[in-house]
């Protein structure tokens, strides 16, 4: 399906470049239509990041949902995940987050709702992109029929209250020393708050947002000001998020990194020693490294892979009951609580592990030795390199010659013109060589 405006991951690109105050007004009067059914007041709940732009986004997108007849609830900084939470539980028609996740302060997105708190399918936003495109002037309210816009206080208070009971409810983490990095982004309050409320002693980085440091040598993305924090504070543990806190990776008490394939390792198995893992095993994507496949089997788990993105992580989850699923990159779903990834909600499954074990997270955290993983990218301008004679030889080839002790991934990037191959085997020498073999082959071809 061509699309125009939404990726993988909702409407994203350079503020005021790609996402202008034009586009964000037809997004909100173009979905405001789309989720106008019935004759009750139509409400629609926005969330932001830190971002400079968010305040030109946001008005721009006011404006268009009211001009549809939609009131507009806003929330002002806050995590995606309280966003597709809050549009559920205030019973909104549509929730919408602006934010670019991990990226730099000067891209911007918005991320749809809708309002059982999923992200749209691909149908409706079909739909929306449709009516971005159309003649709108006829289909606006009538000048008594136009919404309202108001901001509405305590929504950070009702996400910390909602992450707060994930857990068990005599759970305390009194005694552990956290560090936190928010990356001067949207879980900059609730985040140290709740740590702090459930008894841990907190250590919070990246909550001084300014508009232009969201996700700049912090969070995520770039922990290592977060392991150095660790090693010098001698904490615990560390807990990196992203710009909108819908990813998390976790720093051990050496300031050493674990992702998240070691993550849904750590909660699939506790989930399972609760029994509250709805099925035998967990979905991720076909990023996730071998080992964890490998040590899930070894525990009586399975490992479903899908495309690379966490809409169809989610997408498997729901259509085939697994409860657990996620990416490497942090991206952790747990259906039970959200409808979305929830990097904060995940760091306090994996805290409730360590607490409970009363081991350090360097043990508590390291379930398998990842196995060698290589990834290079083959920039393209034009054409279909993937489907070069040459280029199927030697993909062929290095899968012969890994002999099953390995994989090879080559598959298009869905948001820049590059093709990304990836190897992991047990032989790293030959797993370089076997992707530097595809890369040579793409470079040929995309020439």
């Amino acid at each position: 399906m061509l699309r125009r405006y939404f990726g993988t991951d909702g409407i994203r690109g350079r503020a005021n470049g790609v996402i202008t105050p034009e586009l964000a007004l037809r997004v909100g009067q173009a979905a405001g239509l789309v989720f106008k059914s019935g004759d009750h007041r139509h409400r629609v709940l926005i969330g932001k990041d830190t971002r400079l732009s968010g305040y030109m986004i946001e008005t721009a997108l006011v404006a268009g949902f009211t001009s549809v007849g939609m009131d507009v609830l806003l929330t002002g900084p806050i995590p995606t995940p309280a966003v597709a939470m809050l549009t559920r539980s205030m019973r909104a028609d549509l929730g919408v987050m602006i934010s670019a996740s991990h990226n730099p302060f000067d891209d911007n997105g918005i991320k749809l709702f809708g309002p059982d708190g999923y992200k749209l399918s691909d149908n409706i936003e079909a739909d929306i992109e449709n009516i971005i495109d159309s003649d709108l002037a006829k289909k606006l309210a009538k000048g008594a029929d136009l919404g309202r816009a108001r901001r509405i206080d305590g929504v950070q208070d009702r996400y910390i209250e909602f992450a707060k009971r994930t857990l068990p409810r005599a759970m305390s983490f009194d005694g552990l020393r956290i560090v936190v990095d928010c990356a001067h982004g949207a879980a900059y309050r609730v985040a140290p708050e709740a740590l702090w409320e459930l008894g841990a002693e907190v250590i919070s980085v990246g909550v001084e947002p300014d508009g232009f440091n969201i996700n700049q040598d912090c969070g995520s993305t770039a922990p290592q000001e977060l392991c150095r924090k660790v090693r010098e504070m001698r904490a615990d543990i560390g807990i990196a998020l992203d710009g909108d806190a819908d990813r998390v990776l976790i720093a051990d008490e050496r300031g050493h990194i674990v992702d998240g394939d070691q993550l849904l390792a750590v909660i699939a198995e506790s989930f399972r020693e609760d029994g509250r893992l709805a099925r035998p095993g967990i979905v991720a994507t076909v990023m996730s490294n071998l080992a964890l496949e490998r040590y899930l089997a070894g525990i009586g788990l399975s490992l479903l892979r899908t495309p690379v993105g966490d809409r169809y992580v989610l997408e498997h989850m729901r259509e085939h009951g697994f409860n657990i699923g996620g990416e490497q990159s942090g991206h952790i779903i747990l259906s039970d609580h959200t409808t979305t990834g929830d990097g904060f909600v995940a760091a306090l499954q994996v805290l409730a592990v360590v607490k409970r074990q009363e081991q350090p997270v360097s043990k508590v955290c390291h379930r398998f030795d990842a196995l060698p993983q290589v990834l290079k990218n083959v920039g393209y301008k034009g054409g279909k390199p993937l489907e070069n004679a040459k280029v199927r030889s030697a993909i062929e080839e290095a899968e012969q010659r890994l002999n099953g002790h390995g994989r090879v991934l080559v598959r298009p990037s869905g948001t820049e013109p590059v093709i990304r191959v990836m190897g992991e085997g047990d032989d790293k020498v030959l797993v370089e060589e076997i992707v530097d073999g595809i890369v040579d082959a793409l470079t040929q071809a995309a020439a």
